[in-house]
């Protein structure tokens, strides 16, 4: 399947830049909406996938191809779950190369076009996880999880990578400090169950905006989950 995105979410954008959309000017919004079309005309979006059989173990989740997923968040999570679609996205190296451009002329313009490509990847990935349900018909699923939340560390980028064949399906790498490469990327397991689970909301501990979260410093919430 290839993906696609006609539009941007502008009040997404507003949010990862800290600003509640209810209380954006009109100026900010113009600003976003101006980089959320920088950001869709570089677009190249790639992803990879795989199902795979799974077991909770006492330290972690295992995968069949023996890859253990540590600690306790993730297999929490996929309770319940008998498989899981792991995946990876990307938006390609050329948003990379804009937001960079834009940091040496207009910090505040790299800022927003950043957000923006940060929407973006969400937006891919929840193309991708309605992708992947309807292969999957008839099971539940909780959202998507991925490394760096809750517990499970970013270490395991570099494993899941290598089960996705990335380099060469999606042309996704990690550095050797576990970051993704194109930056704007994103790798996730999405649990698969045969029958119902508890339904399991979004909150702080699952949001890709969670470490630099502006609403989260100023003990607030955005109000999304």
């Amino acid at each position: 399947m290839s993906i696609h995105i006609p539009q941007l979410n502008i009040d997404e954008a507003l949010r990862y830049m800290g600003c509640p959309p209810e209380q954006a000017g009109e100026a900010l919004r113009k600003q976003a909406a101006s980089c959320a079309q920088e950001i869709l005309a570089v677009v190249r979006p790639r992803w990879s996938w795989r199902a795979v059989n799974i077991a909770l173990e006492a330290d972690g989740v295992r995968l069949e191809s023996g890859l253990l997923l540590p600690g306790e968040d993730l297999k929490r999570h996929l309770t319940g779950c008998e498989r899981a679609a792991v995946f990876c996205a990307t938006l390609g190296a050329e948003v990379d190369a804009l937001i960079r451009r834009a940091e040496r002329l207009d910090m505040a313009k790299a800022l927003a076009l950043d957000c923006c490509a940060s929407a973006a990847v969400e937006a891919v990935c929840d193309q991708i996880e309605v992708e992947l349900q309807g292969r999957f018909p008839g099971c539940s699923f909780p959202f998507r999880y991925s490394p760096g939340y809750g517990d499970l560390p970013l270490d395991v980028q570099g494993q899941l990578l290598d089960l996705l064949d990335a380099p060469r399906q999606a042309g996704l790498c990690a550095t050797a400090s576990h970051l993704l490469t194109p930056r704007k990327s994103v790798t996730a397991v999405l649990g698969v169950a045969l029958g119902e689970i508890e339904p399991i909301k979004r909150s702080c501990l699952g949001c890709p905006a969670q470490g630099g979260c502006q609403y989260r410093k100023a003990g607030g919430h955005c109000g999304i989950s």
